[in-house]
């Protein structure tokens, strides 16, 4: 159970960067809440995972897939560059992630 609130955690983290970058360019105060509603159950789900996973593990586990699905939304929705060697960097990062699972 601690792997998974550790990825909804991670795609919560994600989705609270994407709240913030449109609240910061929309200013809606919905979206404000959505970033505070998603950053909640980010850490939340965090703090489930860490009474069983190694800090370290669920830690770099929880950023990398903040930080890779944080590329990836920012190329699908926000125009950021798609360049092949971006990509490359994103994909390593997932396989650290999936690594990572496999040895913990």
């Amino acid at each position: 159970m601690a792997w998974l609130y550790l990825i909804l955690a991670g795609l919560s983290e994600m989705l609270g960067v994407t709240f913030m970058n449109w609240a910061l360019h929309q200013r809606k105060w919905w979206l404000w809440g959505l970033m505070i509603l998603t950053f909640t159950l980010s850490f939340g789900g965090l703090e489930l995972a860490l009474q069983t996973l190694p800090m370290g593990t669920a830690y770099a586990i929880w950023t990398g897939i903040g930080a890779a699905g944080g590329v990836i939304t920012g190329m699908l929705f926000f125009g950021e560059s798609k360049d092949w060697r971006k990509l490359l960097w994103v994909v390593v990062i997932l396989t650290a992630v999936m690594g990572l699972k496999l040895i913990s």
